[in-house]
């Protein structure tokens, strides 16, 4: 009898304890969308060290229409065991996921992440990360938004206003019962509950292990979609949807943890912001690189209709102590819970990407020894733009020819990895660039 791979007994203790006979394994696709396969324990266990998947995830857009040439074929896939989750939607089921490891490696978004945890672990760094999201729940099933055509879209807990305590108390029983789900698939929450106008909510998960925070966050969208389509509800990330609804941010938070002590490198009480020098050169590589590499944390067209004139989503490459209108705030508590958060993606965000973004551009400040030149902001807020911090780019086009030509993404991040995004961007920019809203043609079919 052949002696079972230490990847088949890893996945095989995890399912023990998981008490799982059933395995919902898949990637993670550019748009952060989960591509599974569903399995046996048994079938997959036997096939755990020659496991294969469609190349075809790196090679299409949001659409699903094919942008890249093949051949299209079945590769090479690892495991993850470290993955394994409770499946909160079947008895006895697990999640789990796997990576390419053929010649897709190079440029899946998971992967682009891993490099910069190996980055980290070399230098010493354990890396804890944590993600928030803003989300917008609408009174709208499949079948109703395509008879609406995706238009005049009905809101869920219409009258809520920001924090409001009676919208807590009316829909208790909803996101009780969305909190508990998530926890059953052992995503940690810090806080869930009701945010900025009709239907919005928020949810802040806890820190966790870099790739850990960032599949709790990857899971959290998908399975807080499923629990509200199961309610004849729609749960959605879309930075903004439209007139009448807020723009909704996905915040990266993130630490740099001392390898053997534990201690917090960010921390520093005796600095004016509670900084270290560590978290100064960290933070002004960031300032540095993500004006370059954007679209890493801004991909699809309407991340940038958020950062629009009247939102409160960053406009400039600031930085400030608490401030919600810098692109990155700095949090210093206490020491423990010094850390700095990344304002500038919206609530679609492919986490892997924007977590190796500020990550990689933070791991680089430090490599450089760069000095924190740039003074936090003072102001800021929906119609003020603080001086003297450089603007973002206005859209994605903008961003992704920054991006295709910057050597430091490259160098960073592999040119493979940045020309393949580049192509992907460009073609989401440009499958939107003909169409034209009720609103334009309201505006300008009888002028002139």
């Amino acid at each position: 009898m052949i002696e079972q791979s230490k990847v088949a007994s890893a996945i095989a203790k995890e399912l023990d304890r998981l008490d799982a006979d059933i395995v919902h394994v898949g990637l993670f696709d550019f748009a952060a969308m989960f591509r599974e396969r569903r399995l046996r324990r048994a079938e997959l266990l036997a096939g755990a060290d020659t496991a294969v998947f469609a190349n075809v995830l790196p090679k299409w857009d949001i659409a699903e229409s094919i942008l890249a040439p093949g051949p299209y074929r079945s590769e090479t896939v690892a495991y993850d065991p470290a993955s394994i989750r409770p499946y909160p939607f079947e008895p006895r089921a697990a999640a789990m996921v796997a990576d390419y490891t053929g010649p897709q490696s190079e440029i899946m978004p998971r992967r682009v992440l891993a490099r910069q945890v190996e980055r980290a672990s070399a230098a010493g760094f354990d890396v804890l990360a944590a993600f928030e999201f803003e989300f917008i729940v609408l009174d709208e099933t499949a079948e109703s938004l395509r008879a609406k055509g995706f238009a005049n879209l009905s809101h869920f807990a219409a009258d809520n206003r920001c924090w409001s305590g009676q919208t807590a108390a009316t829909h208790a029983g909803f996101v009780a019962d969305l909190e508990s789900l998530l926890r059953a698939a052992d995503i940690d929450l810090y806080a869930l509950g009701v945010e900025l106008g009709p239907g919005c909510l928020e949810a802040t998960l806890r820190h966790k292990p870099a790739m850990r925070a960032a599949d709790d966050a990857a899971f959290f969208r998908m399975f807080t979609k499923a629990f509200c389509r199961q309610r004849n509800l729609t749960a959605s990330f879309m930075p903004l949807l439209g007139a009448g609804f807020p723009g909704i941010g996905g915040h990266v938070c993130l630490s740099l943890r001392d390898r053997r002590s534990g201690r917090n490198l960010f921390a520093d009480p005796a600095h004016e912001h509670g900084l270290s020098r560590v978290a100064q050169s960290f933070l002004a590589g960031i300032i540095d690189v993500v004006p370059e590499a954007f679209p890493m944390c801004g991909h699809t067209v309407n991340a940038y209709r958020r950062l629009a004139p009247g939102s409160w989503a960053p406009k400039t490459v600031s930085w400030s102590p608490y401030n919600y209108a810098a692109a990155v705030r700095i949090a210093a508590e206490t020491e423990e819970m010094t850390r700095l958060e990344l304002r500038l993606p919206g609530s679609d965000v492919n986490v892997y990407l924007a977590l190796a973004l500020m990550l990689g551009a933070g791991l680089d400040g430090l490599e450089r020894d760069l000095p924190l030149k740039d003074e936090p902001i003072r102001g800021g807020g929906p119609n003020e733009i603080p001086a003297n911090a450089p603007r973002l780019p206005a859209d994605l086009l903008e961003a992704t020819r920054r991006f295709r030509a910057s050597e430091t993404a490259k160098r960073l991040f592999g040119a493979a990895f940045v020309d393949h995004f580049a192509m992907l961007c460009e073609a989401e920019d440009a499958a939107l660039r003909r169409a034209v809203s009720a609103a334009e043609v309201q505006r300008y079919l009888e002028s002139g």
